[in-house]
């Protein structure tokens, strides 16, 4: 026995929600992509070096040095006499800190040197340079 007040309505799918949720997952994974590439420094001009080896630290701080010989510590400007008490307020509790130096290869050996000399002043500090494979 058949309702003869309900009539015959065909069958439906309704795709639009199904191509939110698609557009919605797409876009997450779109933007968890791009926060995988980390840079910790900006960006330099590496100089080569053929004996260069990756180094494990937990705790990782970078000093960058720009063409211009502009000095950044940890992407913030900083002049190169206040990098240790600015070290020593990063590493803190922290016994041990890798400090990596991003000298652009056409930045002058002084202000390296100099960096290097206000990182060694600060205690637990470990000091590498930044390079690139030839």
């Amino acid at each position: 026995m058949r309702l003869q007040d309900e009539p015959d309505v065909p069958a439906q799918i309704n795709i639009l929600p199904m191509i939110d949720v698609i557009f919605a997952i797409l876009t997450f994974f779109i933007m968890s992509t791009l926060f995988l590439t980390r840079s910790e420094g900006l960006p330099v001009s590496l100089p080569k070096a053929a004996t260069a080896q990756k180094q494990q630290v937990p705790t990782k701080i970078t000093i960058s040095v720009d063409e211009q010989g502009t000095v950044s510590l940890n992407r913030q400007p900083v002049l190169v006499d206040s990098v240790a008490g600015q070290l020593r307020n990063l590493i803190g509790a922290n016994q041990e800190a890798l400090v990596i130096i991003n000298a652009d290869e056409k930045v002058g050996h002084g202000k390296v040197v100099a960096i290097m000399d206000q990182v060694r002043q600060v205690e637990g500090a470990k000091l590498a340079i930044a390079t690139q494979k030839p």
